[in-house]
Parts: structure tokens; C-alpha cells; sequence
């Protein structure tokens, strides 16, 4: 049985992954960290200061104004960490990495296992095409709600082909400005916004006479949340250091 902190447990991702865990013989929910109130099967917390409940690791799904906070308290009880929010600054992100030699901590683009398996198939293929002239595209998706573009998977799917290419390649997001032949050296990242998408990625390969693609496809945010719960049960018991999906997935 793996005890859960869940911090953020109020917000949609939160009551997402209390259901999940609820039905779940092999996880449990000791308690939630949120400053709004909820209807809860376990005690609530404003500060994950105040928990009282131990705890095999931390899903955080938060906010990163309290990343401080988060890694203070799993430091001082020795309570691994899943670290699933977003907007990190750098300086937050280099915090994460002197932490994680204290403790264990998981830290990830993108918690869906099908993304993460997408990842390590883009380390297999990507040199054996790239050797062989095949240009790289990534298309993403997404509902017209969402502020950023490109997306954080689709910059991370191309961080995991360039590192394949030694850091050679240009990421190219506009071709409306420039009147030229697409360079060998560089992977195009296009963005899509509209309707209610919940996250689609695309990777093609576009050689002479063929053309290969890699397709993923979210239907609901409860993928995120599965894999949520899957690293937290994969991150109880680990000893300190920095881990991401990939570890997860094998």
C-alpha cells in the first residue's frame, strides 16, 4: 500500500487523482494540502507543514509558489516527491535538482505513460532516420484555452530528438517570415489551438517517397493523473535523486 500527500488536492487534477486512488487497492490518500475547501474522504490541510498523517511520498499538483514548502517538509521527513505542476522558474528548477541528492524526487513534462513510452521510441528511431534524410516536424494540439504555444510536451519531444542529434538541430516555429528551403538541421514545432482538444502530439518523419508518424493522442486529463499515481508508487522506497517517467516506464 502506498500513502499519499496530495498537494492541490481541491483542484480538478487533485479530485481527478483522489478518485483514481480511491479505486485503487494498492494506494491510498492519508491527506490533501489545499487552502479551498472540498468534499474529502481524508483530513485537509492549508500547509503541508500541518499534516500529521505519515506518508510514503508527495503527489504535488499545486501551484509553484509552494515548491519551497514541499521540498522543506519531504527533506524532513525523508518523503519522496512527484512533482506534477508546471511554470517553474529556473531558479526553482535548479532548487529541484540540489534537493533531489536529499531526497527522491520525480519531475516530468508530461505524467502520461503513452507520452513518456513516445519519448523513448523518439531515442530509438530518431538517428537511424535523421542519418537517413528524413526531416523532422512535431504538431501539437490543444483547446483554445490554453496560453502557451508550443506546447511543454512538444519542446520536450524535440529536447529528446535534438539529444539524440548531438544539439545540432534549430527548432523552427514560424516559416512565414523567411522565403527558403528548409534546412537539413532543424526540427519544425507547429501549434494548433481550438475547441476543447485536450492534447494531441505529433512527430513525422518525412523522408524521400515516405513518411513516418508518431501519433498521441489525450482524450481526458485522467491519463496525467494515472501516471501521477504510477510514479508515486514507483518513487516509495527509492533512495535520493532526481527521476523522471521514463524511469517509470522502464
Amino acid at each position: 500500500m502506498t500513502r499519499i500527500i496530495m498537494a492541490g488536492c481541491n483542484g480538478k487534477m487533485g479530485q481527478v487523482i483522489s478518485g483514481l486512488v480511491a479505486a485503487d487497492e494498492d494506494a491510498k490518500i492519508v491527506a490533501g494540502v489545499d487552502i479551498t475547501e472540498g468534499q474529502n474522504d481524508y483530513p485537509v490541510y492549508q500547509k503541508i507543514s500541518e499534516v500529521e498523517e505519515e506518508a510514503d511520498v508527495i503527489i504535488d499538483f499545486s501551484h509553484p509558489k509552494l515548491l519551497d514548502e514541499i521540498l522543506d517538509y519531504a527533506v524532513a521527513n525523508q518523503v519522496p516527491a512527484v512533482l506534477c505542476t508546471t511554470g517553474y522558474t529556473q531558479e526553482q528548477i535548479d532548487k529541484i535538482t540540489e534537493t533531489a541528492e536529499k531526497v527522491a524526487l520525480l519531475r516530468s513534462a508530461n505524467m502520461s505513460l503513452g507520452i513518456n513510452t513516445m519519448m523513448k521510441v523518439m531515442e530509438a528511431v530518431t538517428k537511424v532516420l535523421s542519418e537517413a534524410g528524413f526531416d523532422i516536424e512535431i504538431v501539437e494540439k490543444h483547446h483554445n484555452q490554453k496560453l502557451d504555444a508550443p506546447s511543454g510536451t512538444a519542446l520536450a519531444l524535440a529536447d529528446v530528438i535534438n539529444g539524440q542529434l548531438n544539439g545540432e538541430f534549430d527548432y523552427k516555429y514560424d516559416r512565414s517570415t523567411l522565403r527558403e528551403k528548409r534546412p537539413k538541421k532543424e526540427i519544425g514545432i507547429s501549434a494548433v489551438r481550438g475547441g476543447t482538444i485536450v492534447g494531441e502530439h505529433e512527430v513525422i518523419f518525412a523522408g524521400i517517397d515516405e513518411v513516418i508518424e508518431f501519433k498521441h493522442t489525450a482524450y481526458s486529463k485522467a491519463i496525467f493523473g494515472k501516471g501521477a499515481v504510477s510514479a508515486a508508487k514507483f518513487l516509495k522506497g527509492k533512495t535520493a535523486g532526481l527521476y523522471n517517467m521514463r524511469d517509470v516506464i522502464g
